[in-house]
């Protein structure tokens, strides 16, 4: 299987600037979105072939994640089942035969970490509900998590140290789900790759020098570990200030 990940930034966007032709070009069996900002009715896409799923924040223009697959899901979910957390449109869940897809846009701790301690909050939050998940079948989550793992993860660990995004708490929650019994299938693979991140800040021509960061993931249950094939980083692909990211995994 092919799955794609991809924090578009706003989905309206990105269909302006070449969404459609690299969305049909990759052929993923499953392609996720985050970042859609959009409300219901407000984007209309020809999206033959695949089945599409949307969950959108009560805010509008913020947040939103989205699914398209090939296969038709034996069910799909919405949120985590915590109100507190489901407002913002972040997560949809597809269940299939032998595993549970995830869709996740991850709370940003924003300036001077103001939503820190929220973001606390969500991570255990999070973690529980797949861990329950992972009770039932393997779990496969993508999306956009926030954090940057481990210092080869980021350009300039020194001078971003306690922003969000690497802040020790934000790190530390990434630690604690990978011991819960999941895998980071890109450090899997490639555990002292340098270089490869899938956002760049729009300032400073960060994107032009590769100062970037990988806050963009694909996490799966250990138990898939000898299933994953690759795991890719689609860096030359524009459109956004994140890039897709790719799984490829025999199930």
């Amino acid at each position: 299987m092919k799955l794609i990940s991809w924090n578009v930034n706003g989905l309206r966007a990105a269909v302006g600037k070449g969404f459609m032709d690299y969305f049909y070009a990759t052929d993923a069996d499953i392609f996720s979105l985050q970042e859609t900002k959009l409300q219901q009715g407000q984007i209309d896409l020809d999206m033959k072939g695949y089945y599409n799923y949307w969950n959108y924040a009560e805010r509008k223009g913020y947040s939103g994640v989205a699914v398209f697959t090939k296969q038709e899901p034996l069910a799909v979910t919405y949120g985590i089942g915590q109100e507190e957390h489901d407002k913002e449109g972040r997560v949809i869940t597809l269940e299939f035969e032998n595993f549970y897809h995830v869709t996740v846009y991850t709370p940003n701790s924003q300036q001077e970490n103001a939503r820190l301690a929220y973001r606390m909050q969500w991570e255990d939050a999070f973690r529980d509900y797949l861990l329950a998940l992972d009770q039932k079948k393997p779990v496969i989550v993508c999306g956009d998590l926030n954090v940057a793992h481990q210092e080869i993860d980021l350009k300039n660990p020194s001078t971003n140290r306690r922003n969000p995004g690497f802040t020790d708490e934000e790190r530390g929650k990434f630690t604690e789900l990978l011991e819960a019994g999941f895998v980071d299938t890109f450090r899997h693979l490639y555990p002292d790759a340098t270089g490869a991140y899938s956002w760049w800040s729009y300032r400073f021509q960060a994107r032009k020098n590769n100062a970037g960061w990988r806050i963009d993931y694909f996490v799966v249950s250990k138990r898939l570990a000898d299933a994953i094939e690759d795991a890719k980083i689609h860096s030359q692909v524009m459109g956004s200030d994140h890039c897709p990211v790719e799984l490829d995994i025999k199930l």
